[in-house]
């Protein structure tokens, strides 16, 4: 599983996440002044920004404040959480199929679906974007989310 520790790696993902996004849909999915520092801003954006990893069985391999706050759990639950279990059972395979539809189209814009958090509560997800995380190398590092309409069910 890909770990996203120190200050470095943090950067790295940062940047893997937006130029991803970038490559994939040709926007920006965050408007940043020059300089500004791309691992900060996503962690405090008002954006709900997720991803997870490779693995067979995906694991959640970040999540920004946004996220972890919906999602009700800190840092070490998130990312050692695997993907699927962010959706309800009867979900589960509806999300699984989504998911092989971003694999191979690169990315889908207006995804919505019930998602929900590590206390049961169930909420909505309204125009999110989901992407392949592809490097400058063109390996694939697994898929990333975003989104900031919400409301809870």
């Amino acid at each position: 599983m890909d770990e996203i520790r120190g200050l470095g790696t943090r950067a790295a993902h940062a940047r893997l996440i937006l130029e991803s996004y970038r490559r994939m849909t040709g926007k920006e999915l965050l408007q940043l002044k020059p300089g500004e520092d791309e691992a900060k801003a996503i962690e405090e954006s008002s954006i709900v920004i997720l991803s997870h990893d490779t693995e067979k069985d995906p694991v959640l391999n970040y999540g920004n404040c946004m996220a972890l706050q919906l999602w009700e759990m800190d840092w070490e639950t998130f990312t050692s959480t695997p993907s699927r279990l962010t959706a309800e059972p009867l979900e589960r395979e509806e999300r699984a199929r989504f998911m092989s539809q971003v694999t191979a189209d690169g990315y889908v814009d207006e995804y919505t679906g019930v998602r929900i958090s590590s206390t049961g509560k169930r909420f909505y997800i309204m125009n999110a974007t989901v992407w392949n995380l592809v490097d400058g190398d063109g390996t694939y590092r697994g898929q990333a989310a975003a989104f900031s309409d919400y409301r809870r069910l």
